[in-house]
């Protein structure tokens, strides 16, 4: 095989494929040729714009990239938000009740949980240190690829370009997924997430908090400026009820829904609903192309860590890639991709069904599961190796 225009493709430049362009570059001394394919790039928010409403929960493993690359100092003008206690109780108990189970960094001697950041922010910072990384950005989709055994080439920006790996970055409906043979149906919950910001009138106290409702989880993260960002997941039907609502009533049923935690609560930005669903992809390798982020799966937003896994997905490609490139080896060779594949897809399908289980468990009204699921809670905050355990897995992401 001649040499390629790129060692490696990147469609899709979103948080997770920007990230995995800046890790590889960063890892390899800028000794690899690395292409990243995005129409859209985010771009850097103004001082005066306002937080948007995608916001993730980044956790301490996901720090650790931003910070590597050089892209968390960039976010300090966006002021990301730190978290340092996790409050989850159900619809059942009061939120000082006995069963309620709370998440704190001091306990195991850490100074936060993570932090709350809008997703626009966290892709420009990367994009930004993509190009200072001599990432080669093409501003276009990959419109369609070839690939096998020998080499793989895409078509991009109007041009076609040989590379020794694909790697589909392209979000959860992939084209790439598709394209090359690694398609996989999407499973939908009967649920739509409702997101916003909300000013409350008792202050958060830097504490991101989950009540488990019949309909779904309400969750209210911090903001550094004050505010809260609402993620409240509802059947269909009733998010749209939600969403018609004018910003007095629809605070008003946030407020109620969350029991008035932090008092009444007041619309501050727009609102918008996303159609969740639930999606591992069965194989997440095919000849020359690896699947990362939600090109190869989704999980319900109950948990705040859909981002986080992505960012694990580019920890362990990148050890693989930079493992198989010191060696001298190819980086499309298919038998470290597949141990990559095998690894990945395994977590991400335990950590799916982990996920899922929860959520029908707080959706599920029986009188069993209702007193079964706060005897849990109760349990995870009474027996200390067990909530520690969870706090670590929560920073670890």
């Amino acid at each position: 095989m001649s040499r390629p225009d790129f060692d490696v493709v990147i469609a899709g430049g979103g948080i997770v494929g920007s990230a995995l362009a800046c890790l590889l570059a960063q890892r390899c001394a800028h000794d690899i040729r690395i292409a990243l394919a995005e129409p859209e790039p985010a771009l850097t928010p103004l001082p005066q714009d306002p937080i948007d409403v995608r916001v993730s929960a980044i956790s301490r493993a996901g720090q650790r990239i931003l910070s590597e690359v050089g892209a968390w100092s960039l976010l300090r003008p966006r002021s990301p938000a730190a978290y340092e206690r996790m409050i989850v109780w159900d619809a059942q108990d009061a939120v000082d009740g006995p069963e309620t189970l709370v998440f704190d960094a001091a306990e195991i001697g850490e100074p936060d949980l993570g932090h709350i950041i809008e997703n626009r922010a966290i892709a420009a910072a990367l994009m930004e240190r993509a190009w200072a990384l001599g990432v080669t950005l093409v501003r276009s989709p990959v419109a369609a690829l070839h690939l096998d055994r020998d080499t793989a080439w895409v078509e991009m920006g109007g041009r076609r370009a040989t590379t020794s790996l694909v790697v589909a970055a392209d979000g959860a409906s992939s084209p790439l997924r598709q394209l090359s043979g690694l398609g996989g149906d999407p499973v939908p919950y009967p649920q739509t997430a409702v997101v916003t910001h909300l000013q409350p009138t008792i202050p958060h106290g830097d504490a991101a908090r989950q009540r488990f409702l019949a309909a779904g989880p309400l969750a209210l993260l911090p903001l550094a400026d004050g505010r809260v960002s609402l993620v409240w997941s509802l059947p269909p039907a009733q998010a749209q009820s939600v969403l018609a609502l004018d910003d007095d009533a629809f605070g008003s049923a946030v407020t109620a829904a969350s029991d008035a935690v932090l008092g009444p609560l007041r619309v501050v930005a727009e609102r918008q609903g996303f159609p969740l669903r639930r999606f591992n992809a069965a194989s997440y390798a095919s000849t020359r192309l690896v699947l990362v982020g939600d090109a190869a799966h989704a999980v319900h937003p109950l948990a705040g860590q859909g981002v986080n896994q992505g960012f694990l997905d580019v920890l362990s490609l990148t050890d693989v890639l930079v493992e198989t490139r010191a060696r001298g080896g190819d980086i499309g060779d298919p038998g470290p991709l597949g141990r990559y594949a095998r690894a990945r897809q395994a977590e991400n399908a335990l950590f799916g069904a982990a996920l899922d289980a929860i959520y029908r468990i707080y959706t599920d009204e029986r009188d069993l599961i209702r007193r079964g699921r706060r005897t849990l809670l109760g349990a995870a905050q009474r027996l200390g190796p067990l909530k520690q355990h969870l706090i670590s897995r929560a920073l670890l992401g």
